[in-house]
């Protein structure tokens, strides 16, 4: 066992679907899988209680084909199963760095992963398994933003951390497009609710804000930031109810 947990007892991270594809145009990379797998794995085996939401855009973005004429229920209904098919690619990955790993699903498949049920969930983590939510909320309409904020509340998380994909953060402005731009430490949820923050929906925003759940946004691809967060350094951007002085 390395250093003790001293921030965080159990988190739920979101990983983007694109974080998986590497430097594909669509799909999974063995080599994207190996580091995430390695980054959770180091935070895991130090005592960290881990749940895992994984979106889809690697292989299916419900949005582009509404654009086109599909149905958005439809559309979201199979952006749904690109996040079992993540789920377990990411399960496979873990489990090869000998974690134990459980992957739900809200939508039933019980062929190949557990119905989603809150109580089984927590016992999991309890038992010092990994749990990956899948299948989004089981909904249309919904983002798996949206998902991730609902699990963590669910399962009593004591924060969301936002995994991006080269983003460091929150920054004033587009940092691409405004050289002047300064990346914000901390900001409340309203605040990030009022800027229109891109790294998370309003709808997940929303409930962590009226559940005080603080969020956690930052680079994935940074080897260590798990690390480091959960040691309490101040990596990315916090959203919490309240800004320290």
């Amino acid at each position: 066992m390395g250093q003790p947990v001293t921030t965080y007892k159990r988190v739920l991270l979101k990983l983007s679907g694109e974080s998986l594809k590497g430097d594909r145009e669509f799909g999974l990379d063995p080599d994207a899988l190996r580091y995430v797998a390695e980054q959770v794995t180091e935070v895991a085996d130090i005592g960290l209680q881990i749940g895992i939401v994984v979106g889809g855009g690697n292989i299916w973005r419900g949005a582009d084909y509404e654009a086109v004429g599909m149905d958005r229920a439809t559309a979201d209904n199979a952006g749904m199963l690109a996040t079992i098919i993540n789920a377990l690619a990411v399960q496979d990955a873990l489990e090869r760095n000998g974690l134990e790993v459980r992957t739900q699903t809200a939508i039933n498949m019980s062929a190949i992963a557990e119905p989603y049920i809150r109580r089984r969930a927590i016992r999991h983590f309890e038992k010092g398994r990994l749990v990956i939510f899948a299948g989004g909320t089981g909904s249309p309409y919904m983002s798996t933003d949206t998902a991730a904020a609902l699990r963590a509340l669910e399962v009593g998380a004591d924060a969301l951390w936002m995994a991006k994909n080269n983003i460091d953060g929150i920054y004033t402005s587009d940092p691409n497009l405004d050289k002047s731009a300064s990346k914000l430490g901390h900001m409340t949820h309203l605040d990030a609710l009022q800027r229109r923050v891109g790294a998370l929906d309003s709808t997940a925003l929303s409930m962590c804000m009226d559940n005080g759940l603080p969020i956690v946004v930052f680079d994935l691809f940074s080897p260590g930031n798990l690390l480091r967060i959960l040691r309490g350094e101040e990596i990315g951007t916090l959203i919490s109810d309240t800004v320290p002085v």
